[in-house]
């Protein structure tokens, strides 16, 4: 009935592997190289990767590590992009909330891996949130299981916030400069975006509401650099890149219209890529060395 071993034994016992998560932070920045080394010197060490997109003017700041310093290095991030942006004037094509857009936690396993249910996470959200709130002056919105029960989803808080949707942290109405910020509590999800050809505006948002289901959340952009349909994958092992390209790359066919290519924002799980076929990775735009497990890998010794 022990808890533990007795120390007499603790040379024999292997210890636990240490508490990892993960928290994959976008903030409304996606321009200057300046702003955005600042913003990821303050959060250099659980930093795996940093896609910026100058259209869509905004920056995914991939976190993972151990759980407490995670927890840190999204305060640091914080408080850094609320000191160095200013919403007025952002011109970017993607909605945002605010300069510190969308705070999730993620539960990850030992390895980086999809972690268990967000016990965890759903802690780090609270007191993130409340120090967000507390010590920004930010107004903060809940996202994922919700303390009350029933959950809220972030394209919820997109329409609703300060219309019908108070928040639940923090200030009744928007920072002067930061806006709000939507902290949630959430399983790994996967940014992956098709950029298709012989499309045009119309054809593309009809596509992304064809796309669009519980595991699919899917929006249209007409960008300097083609038409994009956006999608975030939020079940990724039961509805993948290869399973939304397929019905995409059909829909698209029957208007005469096609994929011109994919593109991968941030990181998969390796299980995605176990799940789909190695021969489709590359027109998938997904690969080994994308995934959370091997950038948390430890590096080699010499």
């Amino acid at each position: 009935g022990a808890s533990g071993p007795h120390p007499r034994f603790a040379g024999f016992w292997p210890p636990a592997p240490p508490a990892l998560a993960g928290c994959v932070a976008t903030v409304s920045e996606g321009r200057s190289d300046r702003v955005l080394a600042a913003l990821a010197a303050a959060c250099a060490d659980t930093l795996l990767g940093l896609p910026a997109d100058p259209d869509h003017h905004r920056a995914v700041f991939t976190l993972a590590g151990r759980a407490t310093a995670v927890q840190d290095a999204a305060r640091a991030l914080a408080e850094r992009a609320v000191a160095l942006l200013d919403l007025a004037g952002h011109d970017g094509a993607h909605p945002r909330l605010g300069t510190l857009d969308v705070v999730p936690f993620v539960p990850l396993g030992p390895g980086g891996e999809p972690g268990p249910p967000p016990t965890d996470a759903l802690d780090a959200r609270q007191r993130f949130a409340t120090w967000a709130a507390g010590a920004l002056g930010l107004p903060v919105f809940l996202y994922g299981p919700l303390p009350g029960g029933g959950t809220r989803a972030l394209p919820e808080i997109r329409r609703r916030a300060f219309r019908d949707l108070a928040p639940d942290f923090g200030p009744r109405t928007p920072h002067p400069r930061a806006g709000s910020v939507a902290v949630g509590a959430r399983g790994v999800l996967v940014a992956w975006n098709l950029w298709v050809s012989a499309c045009d505006l119309p054809l593309a948002r009809s596509l992304a509401a064809a796309l669009r289901s519980v595991a699919v959340r899917a929006l249209a952009f007409d960008l300097p650099g083609g038409v994009q349909v956006a999608c975030n994958l939020v079940d990724p092992l039961r509805v993948g890149p290869a399973q939304v390209f397929d019905r995409a790359a059909s829909l698209l066919g029957a208007r005469g219209a096609g994929i011109e290519r994919c593109e991968l924002v941030g990181l998969v799980p390796a299980a995605l890529l176990d799940a789909t076929p190695r021969h489709r990775w590359a027109e998938l735009d997904i690969d080994p060395e994308r995934s959370i497990e091997a950038r948390l890998a430890p590096t080699p010794a010499p």
